[in-house]
């Protein structure tokens, strides 16, 4: 067993300190998941990063958990959330998992590079799980190291806050902390941590995993906790244990199908929708080769090591409802019956098409529904993907057009649609499609500001593309001076774009500050990729 594994009564290790901090810590020593039997947690301290530095704090995190600056200024605090310093009286586990990666059985996961460190009581009196990503070794580590480098601790950082900004479901997160410390993954880099935020970080894989090894007893133990924690209406209600399980498939159905119609909406790629990065809450979780559709493209895969492209953009619809039948079978022990559990599932395919459907509406100016919408939208999509344009740029250009607009007489583009059509190769193709459009938003009779107001709230200024990541990446990777940090010198980056891009993309629906953001990317961005180690 690993020699970071200690029990709660053994000292800490040479180099782990106990500290108070002053921050809203619920009591750390009777974490609500930690009530479940052993077989659920392991408890591991972290392995502390030498001379950490803090990089960026998220001050909306940090407001909603009521947590003052001035605390998080404290070294105390800053030596907790890098893993270098516990919390007084905090017991930080690890928990077990399973699951299928690319679509094949993977056994035992775990967290391996995850730590809980315990929750906080937010402003609003919900209860908030703190957990440290790259503190080390677990028992679940496998072949890993446990740390996560500054390259891929920017982008969880960055995507966590920009998702939450757009409206769409995440993991938060509070914190980034840097290290001069080695890790090697394809070259030598350093090392980050980040505290991530989330009312529970429970996967489809905790469930998987114990159905998989027959450990039914605790199946059941996990779905009533669940039950009992997240969906209090089907505590409540007259049911009965095997109900109570069906009804929790058909609730995280929902839940999963909303969030994908969320990711569709707004070009959102995951990357690697293993059944062990889906949140049992539907949030998105665990942000490694994600991306955002720059030139349209269904097919667009944006995780290099993904070679077969089974999480293609177009594919995530499919993915999600195979993760949904894959959390069924982990059910079943709990359902006993195969037409229930089907029933349930079809939850998952009403609730995205209806979600869908919504959004695409809204993104087109569109507050009521009709028959012909559904092929208004599918045929701008089929549009953008043959002439390759960008996702973001034309929906957003989109808002600013009339609808009404003069005859244009001579064959050539209309004034007002000038922008929209500059975008496009098939300006016929495009005429014929806003002029469908058009007459689709007569019969809405929406004044055009009140409508493109509303487009605006839809349709994102700018989204977080690979290109800001990468310049935000480099910045921080270069290292700007050496500077004193607790007694040891450690070369550092420039963390300005980190902290301007956090800011930035606190309201993606505003026209940003910094033209630059909402541009097409470089040429130079074409040739970026990122894999399974981003």
């Amino acid at each position: 067993m690993n020699s970071t594994l200690r029990s709660p009564s053994d000292p800490a290790p040479a180099g782990i300190e106990s500290l108070e901090t002053g921050l809203p810590w619920s009591a750390l020593t009777n974490v609500r998941f930690a009530e479940l039997p052993p077989a659920f947690i392991q408890r591991v301290l972290p392995t502390p990063l030498p001379a950490p530095y803090p990089i960026a704090f998220s001050d909306e995190v940090a407001q909603a958990l009521g947590v003052e600056q001035a605390v998080l200024a404290r070294a105390s605090t800053q030596q907790v959330l890098a893993g270098a310093a516990i919390e007084r009286g905090a017991q930080p586990f690890a928990t077990v998992y399973a699951g299928h990666q690319f679509g094949v059985w993977a056994g035992r996961l775990g967290d391996g590079r995850a730590l809980h460190l315990g929750e906080m009581v937010a402003a609003d009196g919900s209860i908030q799980e703190i957990q440290l990503k790259g503190a080390g070794l677990t028992p679940f580590s496998r072949m890993g190291d446990g740390r996560a480098v500054l390259r891929s601790s920017i982008r969880e950082f960055l995507a966590s806050e920009a998702m939450a900004g757009l409206g769409i479901p995440t993991t938060r997160a509070l914190s980034l902390m840097g290290s001069g410390a080695p890790v090697w993954r394809e070259t030598l880099e350093t090392a980050a941590v980040v505290a991530r935020v989330a009312p529970s970080f429970i996967r489809f894989g905790h469930f998987e995993y114990f159905a998989h090894f027959g450990q039914h007893d605790h199946l059941r133990r996990l779905v009533d906790w669940v039950i009992e924690h997240w969906f209090g209406s089907l505590h409540s209600r007259q049911l009965t244990p095997a109900q109570r399980a069906t009804e929790l498939l058909r609730a995280v159905c929902e839940r999963t199908g909303r969030l994908i119609a969320a990711w569709q909406s707004v070009g959102f790629c995951h990357g690697v929708l293993n059944t062990d990065n889906m949140s049992i809450l539907g949030l998105t979780i665990d942000y490694g080769p994600y991306g955002f559709l720059d030139a349209f493209d269904v097919h667009h895969v944006c995780n290099h090591s993904d070679t077969a492209g089974r999480y293609a953009y177009a594919e995530q619809p499919a993915i999600g409802e195979w993760n949904c039948i894959a959390l069924a079978q982990a059910l079943m022990p709990c359902i006993g019956d195969i037409e229930a559990a089907r029933d349930a599932l079809t939850a998952y395919a009403t609730a995205f098409d209806l979600s869908y459907d919504e959004r695409m509406r809204a993104k087109l100016g569109l507050r009521t529904a009709r028959p012909e919408d559904r092929q208004l939208v599918q045929e701008v999509l089929a549009l953008l993907h043959d002439n390759g344009v960008d996702f973001t740029r034309f929906f957003r250009a989109l808002c600013d057009l009339p609808t009404t607009v003069s005859p244009a007489g001579d064959g050539r583009s209309h004034g007002e649609d000038g922008f929209v059509r500059d975008m496009v190769i098939d300006r016929q193709r495009l005429d014929a499609w806003l002029s469908g459009w058009r007459a689709r938003l007569v019969v809405e009779g929406a004044a055009d500001p009140a409508r493109q107001n509303e487009m605006r709230r839809c349709n994102p200024a700018i989204v977080l593309r690979n290109h800001l990541l990468e310049t935000a990446i480099r910045n921080a990777s270069s290292p700007q001076a050496r500077t004193p940090l607790q007694a040891e010198r450690v070369e550092i980056g420039d963390f300005g774009e980190v902290n301007r891009l956090l800011q930035a993309f606190r309201n993606p629906y505003d026209e940003p500050k910094n033209a630059s953001d909402a541009r097409e990317p470089p040429d130079w961005a074409r040739s970026l990729e990122v894999s399974c180690s981003s």
